[in-house]
């Protein structure tokens, strides 16, 4: 007679092959462990505005929901001007000019990352979302916004020589905040009309998505032409060229980065100098 190799009872069995299923299943649900993301930096040759010149006035309108898509724009951590040097101090220079006539530069955007301009895409493709067309662009179709040149997926802005900007007499009044959900107007209504914020009349807000904000729009005339050619003037006169669709929009030249499209987040972090 053969001598029957000894066997471990069933249940042991059952228990081990349990046990080593389920050590399986949890290595393989484990997630595999991942490098913290880091956002890129600026280049040293980037500022904050502020540093350069703490007179002029900011109203960055992408870090609030008081623009265009109605809600806080991607990239922008913070309410900051970011600008090259050479930009920042064109600027300085500029608002020396007008601080002499009683006047300030008030600037709405500055350095805009890519990652910003994308979700103006993102925004302009969702033809659903049109909550703030009553005030940015009452009489353009959403569905023309690229066509029309109002929407891009690449902006000057994201190289850091391009600024949106208009000015205030002084003393400057402080702008009251937008309440989202409140009753918009047109911003080519009458100036009483329009959101206040405290700005020259120029004919049109900013962000206008019509034809009226074209810098040399003959139906603006009189006091508004009068601010348009000033704003022009004083920024040419230190380098900046308008984009002649848009009064506000501005590049100082020549450019540092003309061909380099930056995606660090609007934040003082993103400075290199200040780490």
């Amino acid at each position: 007679m053969r001598r029957r190799t000894p066997t471990a009872p069933r249940s042991l069995l059952l228990a081990v092959l349990l046990s080593l299923t389920c050590a399986t299943a949890t290595a393989q649900a484990s997630p595999t462990p991942r490098t913290p993301h880091r956002d890129p930096k600026a280049p040293t040759s980037f500022v904050e505005l502020r540093d350069i010149d703490p007179t002029i006035i900011e109203d960055i309108r992408y870090a609030t929901p008081h623009n265009f898509t109605g809600v806080p724009v991607t990239g922008y951590t913070q309410p900051l001007c970011l600008l090259t040097r050479s930009t920042a101090e064109a600027l300085h220079r500029a608002q020396r000019h007008l601080l002499r006539r009683g006047y300030s530069l008030k600037v709405y955007d500055c350095f805009r990352p890519q990652r910003a301009v994308d979700h103006f895409v993102r925004w302009a493709e969702d033809l659903s979302d049109q909550r703030m067309k009553a005030e940015f662009y009452p009489r353009v179709d959403k569905t023309r916004l690229f066509a029309d040149g109002y929407i891009a997926e690449k902006s000057g802005h994201s190289r850091g020589s391009t600024l949106d900007l208009s000015f205030v007499r002084l003393p400057a009044h402080p702008t009251r905040p937008y309440v989202p959900g409140e009753t918009l107007t047109s911003c080519y209504g009458p100036k009483a009309e329009r959101f206040p914020d405290a700005a020259v009349d120029t004919g049109t807000g900013f962000d206008c998505f019509d034809t009226l904000a074209h810098t040399d729009d003959p139906r603006i005339t009189g006091i508004q032409r009068a601010h348009r050619d000033l704003l022009t003037t004083t920024l040419e006169h230190e380098g900046f060229t308008n984009l002649p669709e848009e009064w506000w929009h501005f590049t100082h030249q020549p450019e540092q980065y003309p061909d380099t499209y930056f995606d660090f987040p609007v934040s003082r972090r993103s400075l290199t100098s200040h780490h």
